[in-house]
């Protein structure tokens, strides 16, 4: 049976709003970040998302871990993070419509933390906020048929993945299917599901939006659960992306150095290409400052320069 919820005026509004910064952002060649940016919005994401658990970690412990190096920390966290690193640098290896690729996902995500890693829970749970519980999730006897039919509506359903990526992620939660990393599994699922037709959520870290105010991510849950449908939290979620495109698009605003642009740059391949394509992918440079780069692009044999004057292009070596 296909999850309950509503297309609002909201809902319409944002698919149309992300799907131009997509197309935008594709037009720009800006879904090819360059190495450092993909290790960096990596390290956002794992960092974001285990925030939200609770992982004390910072960012400059978890950049450290990436590279082999030994840190300071509770094993716990440390764990967790080794975990979620062994995930997302290899998320081409799990296949968002596949099950078994969900609880195999589960499996390395909580490995060590949780003895029923990688399985569907044998008991029953609650959700518990302050003194109150928040949401009883459905019996664990349950929990099998109803992720089932959920990946089948993964599967069949004719929906865009914006609409489904946020159903799933609901939906998930709502059914609770693990002990513990539900939350962390739920926003990983719904970055899959987004990657198969986007490959550019791979390096978009929406959950740093998460992050800095996780009460309006428990708040969408919860109204989803009073309202019985998936509605405010689709709503919530497509705001977040929509946040987090216009924030990637803003990226040449930003006070990037000479080197940063070239490594940018260079990263989206173009085999040649003039000054003003150059100047298109960082609108906010001026012509003096794209020179000046491109003459230290030269000199540094990232690529040559060909012609003179208005003649003038370059070819990457």
């Amino acid at each position: 049976m296909k999850p309950p919820y509503k297309l609002t005026p909201l809902i319409l509004k944002l698919i149309t709003s992300i799907s131009e910064k997509i197309g935008e952002i594709n037009a720009n060649l800006l879904n090819k970040p360059s190495p450092k940016l993909r290790k960096q919005n990596r390290i956002k994401t794992i960092h974001s998302s285990l925030k939200i658990e609770g992982n004390t970690l910072s960012k400059e412990q978890i950049t450290a871990l990436l590279e082999n190096k030994r840190i300071i920390g509770p094993k716990k966290d440390v764990n967790e993070v080794l975990n979620a690193i062994k995930i997302y640098e290899n998320l081409g290896k799990y296949n968002p419509l596949d099950e078994s690729s969900f609880l195999k996902a589960h499996h390395i995500l909580m490995q060590g933390l949780i003895d029923e890693s990688g399985k569907y829970r044998n008991e029953s749970v609650g959700i518990v906020k302050g003194e109150k519980v928040e949401h009883y999730a459905p019996p664990y006897k349950n929990v099998p048929y109803l992720m089932k039919d959920l990946f089948k509506y993964l599967k069949q359903s004719d929906e865009i993945e914006l609409i489904k990526s946020c159903v799933f992620h609901y939906e998930m939660e709502f059914i609770h299917p693990f002990l513990d990393g539900n939350g962390r599994m739920g926003r990983l699922w719904q970055t899959l599901i987004l990657i198969q037709k986007h490959p550019i959520f791979e390096f978009l870290p929406f959950e740093t939006l998460i992050s800095k105010d996780q009460d309006k991510y428990y708040k969408a849950l919860a109204e989803s659960d009073k309202a019985g449908n998936s509605t405010f939290f689709i709503e919530y979620m497509l705001n977040v992306i929509d946040i987090s495109l216009n924030q990637l698009l803003d990226f040449n605003s930003k006070n990037l150095s000479d080197n940063d642009r070239l490594e940018y740059f260079i990263a989206l391949n173009k085999s040649e290409f003039t000054r003003k394509d150059y100047m298109n992918i960082f609108k906010n440079i001026s012509s003096a400052t794209a020179s000046r780069d491109l003459k230290k692009g030269a000199e540094l044999g990232l690529f040559e320069k060909i012609g003179k004057k208005n003649k003038t292009f370059y070819r990457l070596i």
